[in-house]
């Protein structure tokens, strides 16, 4: 396999930042097409057992696959950052927003210092606002937006199921460069190549900041909801008190999206039930965090529609209580893990 260079037939090396259910789904399928993959987990216990044991994989038909041919690395601690100088590496950053710290940055610095031209940084975060963050952080190396429909679930620290089929859609013009050359388009291109031969759908769109906040309408009510009821998605809109509380919560945020610009489906209420009904035994990420006790994602989610109101002088009473309930579950920081 070689890089830019020397005839670029492939991506030489993926490193994935985050070992939750995206980062293992897409570790999975990466390394099971040959790819040369390396997973970053938050813990070394995790690092370990996937190294020792590799990913299980659970296909969406039941199919089970054990992934060796990938490796992993843990964030914190020493490490040995691998460069090759002959090959681009592609970061995908799939931790949540409450993750992008300044040790993760510093992580992020150490990958890209000696990067191969060609390389980027791809971020599938939920909510808005940390792609400022990187793009101030990260010198030289591209980052692009994206959003991911794929369906996971992390079972334990090495097995992941693929719970339904979704769309990738990265941005085709960076967060942080001005300047967009042939290098770029080539590197972009096998970035979506690689992706496909891993079996999923990619796409390049020059609409990414309407599908961001498409996704962010959708997190906004099935995350906090979720968490509050203590429910699957599939769950949430099957009782009919539920259901209104749902409606009121939309209402109000798809009014302030649209008010601040953003231009939305007008199906997006049957969508929202669809993605209800096509992850209807997922746990969402909030619910999960709750009853983890970790840090939650509200501030970069329901807090983001918040401050949209607030531009627009709108109210927002059904982000705000949703807002107050979830921070009332979180722990202290002192308590958390």
């Amino acid at each position: 396999m070689t890089g830019f260079g020397r005839g670029w037939e492939t991506i030489v090396r993926i490193n994935i930042i985050g070992a939750g259910s995206i980062g293992l789904l897409y570790g999975a399928k990466l390394g099971l097409s040959g790819a040369e993959v390396t997973i970053w987990t938050r813990t070394r216990e995790q690092s370990d057992l996937i190294n020792r044991k590799g990913v299980h994989f659970i296909g969406p038909n039941g199919e089970v696959e054990n992934v060796m041919s990938l490796t992993s690395e843990w964030l914190t601690g020493e490490r040995v950052i691998r460069v090759d100088h002959t090959s681009s590496s592609w970061i995908i950053l799939a931790v949540k927003q409450t993750d992008i710290n300044d040790e993760l940055l510093d992580l992020i610095r150490e990958l890209t210092t000696h990067a191969q031209e060609g390389s980027a940084i791809v971020c599938i975060q939920n909510g808005v606002g940390h792609l400022e963050k990187l793009a101030d952080s990260v010198v030289g190396i591209p980052v692009y937006a994206a959003v991911t429909t794929a369906g996971a679930k992390r079972e334990d620290k090495r097995t992941v199921r693929y719970t339904g089929d979704g769309q990738l859609w990265v941005s085709n013009r960076a967060e942080n460069c001005s300047n967009y050359d042939y290098m770029d388009v080539m590197s972009q291109k096998l970035f979506v190549d690689s992706m496909q031969k891993a079996g999923f759908d990619v796409f390049l769109s020059n609409e990414i900041n309407n599908r961001i906040f498409q996704k962010l309408l959708i997190n906004a009510i099935i995350n906090p909801l979720t968490a509050i009821f203590d429910s699957t998605n599939g769950e949430l809109p099957k009782h009919k008190k539920r259901l209104n509380v749902m409606t009121a919560l939309f209402n109000e945020t798809i009014t302030v999206l649209r008010a601040a610009g953003i231009s939305l489906p007008e199906d997006s209420w049957l969508r929202l039930l669809e993605v209800c009904e096509k992850t209807s035994v997922n746990v969402s990420s909030m619910l999960s965090d709750v009853r983890a006790g970790r840090l939650t994602e509200i501030d970069a989610i329901n807090g983001a529609i918040v401050r949209m109101g607030e531009q627009h002088h709108l109210k927002t009473p059904m982000n705000e209580s949703v807002i107050a309930i979830i921070e009332s579950y979180e722990l202290d920081p002192k308590e958390r893990e």
